[in-house]
């Protein structure tokens, strides 16, 4: 396996906190930050991650919670947070916008991008004085994904069915504002933009061109980004700087059909997608989200660790695996328990249970891993 020249976080395998805390269809906003108790019990929850060698994690900001009015901001919901991060020595990249905002901001005008802007100026404010020179942030989590839940299907906010296209647009201008507001106050902060990865099948040569068209959007919000699309929105190369790629088991379907899973010989293997993505931008690419519900936590852990080997043995820069959620959850749209994460639930002392299996499985793959963190170690271990 060749090692990359160096590694961009502190961890290779590292964990990502369910942030989300948009409004679903009924209204009822979500805060999953709070369902979940990390918010109160960051620092324990840290703490546990290091004891698997986790030291690198993705975590959220509330924005409704923080800019209450208009410009003003009050970050006891945030603080606590990152000063529990910097007591374990713990690296975060942080969402500033995981799928919600305020509820007097319409999405779709222009004071949506002014106001995530001064949000974001704010942010790399406060991240400077507390003594973070150079943080990670992503500024508007999964463009491409919110896009078509909230301006296609009308899913959760802000339960369009017509408008995708305007959403990804603005959400893409909004992300803009945001790093060129993160980047004037640090310029050494980097900047990851998370987006799903896909990849479709046709059940026909005559669906060949529409799924072709649809696989390639995929890329839209990277390329808006970048600049190489609608570059009026303002995107510019450099923008584009850490491309994080969500993929989860069910991210590869026949067209209008079932799902492709690992086995099946239409399977795009996931190291070729992500050779794919890293060769269109040449940029350090990690994966930003990866998981599973239930019993199959250790064999996907384990198949996807293997598929990012396979990656960087054909010397596509993969510079982290970050397994999403890393806590049990409620549910988005029923509130039911999903068994997603290494530590269950809190009980009432603020204590979690251990998902046994695929704590030992990360344990592996972190020894695995290992020697791409310390080049130096495999050397001497030839």
């Amino acid at each position: 396996m060749k090692a990359p020249h160096h590694t961009l976080f502190q961890s290779f395998v590292m964990a990502g906190f369910e942030s989300s805390c948009h409004r679903r269809k009924d209204r009822r906003r979500l805060d999953v930050l709070c369902s979940t108790r990390h918010d109160e019990l960051a620092e324990s929850d840290y703490r546990a991650l290091q004891s698997l060698g986790i030291s690198t994690v993705r975590d959220g900001l509330r924005w409704h919670l923080i800019e209450r009015a208009p410009r003003q901001y009050d970050w006891s919901s945030f603080i606590p947070m990152l000063h529990a991060a910097r007591r374990t020595g713990t690296e975060v990249i942080w969402d500033l916008c995981h799928y919600g905002w305020p509820d007097d901001i319409d999405v779709f005008q222009p004071e949506f991008v002014d106001r995530f802007r001064a949000f974001a100026g704010s942010f790399a404010r406060l991240m400077r004085d507390e003594g973070a020179a150079a943080p990670f942030v992503c500024p508007v989590n999964e463009i491409n994904f919110l896009a078509w839940n909230g301006g296609e299907v009308g899913h959760i906010n802000p339960w369009e069915k017509t408008r995708a296209d305007d959403l990804k647009r603005q959400l893409v201008r909004a992300a803009i504002a945001a790093t060129e507001a993160v980047l004037d106050v640090l310029p050494a902060a980097r900047i990851a933009h998370c987006e799903p990865a896909i990849h479709i099948f046709p059940r026909n040569p005559a669906e060949g061109p529409a799924v072709a068209a649809y696989v390639e959007a995929q890329y839209q919000a990277w390329d808006m980004i970048g600049g190489y699309l609608w570059p009026e929105l303002g995107g510019k190369p450099e923008y584009l700087d850490l491309i994080g790629v969500n993929f989860y088991p069910i991210n590869e379907w026949l067209h209008h059909g079932r799902p492709v899973f690992p086995g099946d010989p239409l399977y795009k293997p996931f190291s070729e997608i992500l050779g794919k993505i890293h060769e269109r931008y040449n940029r350090p690419v990690f994966v930003a989200e990866t998981g599973i519900e239930g019993e199959k936590r250790v064999e996907w852990m384990s198949f996807i660790s293997d598929e990012v080997r396979t990656a960087l043995s054909s010397g596509v820069p993969v510079q982290g695996l970050c397994w999403y959620p890393i806590l049990d959850y409620p549910g988005w749209d029923d509130d039911r328990h999903c068994s997603n994460g290494v530590l269950s639930y809190a009980d009432a002392a603020g204590h979690r249970k251990w998902d046994a299996g695929l704590r030992d499985e990360i344990l592996r793959q972190q020894a695995l891993f290992e020697p791409l963190m310390h080049p130096q170690l495999a050397a001497q271990t030839g």
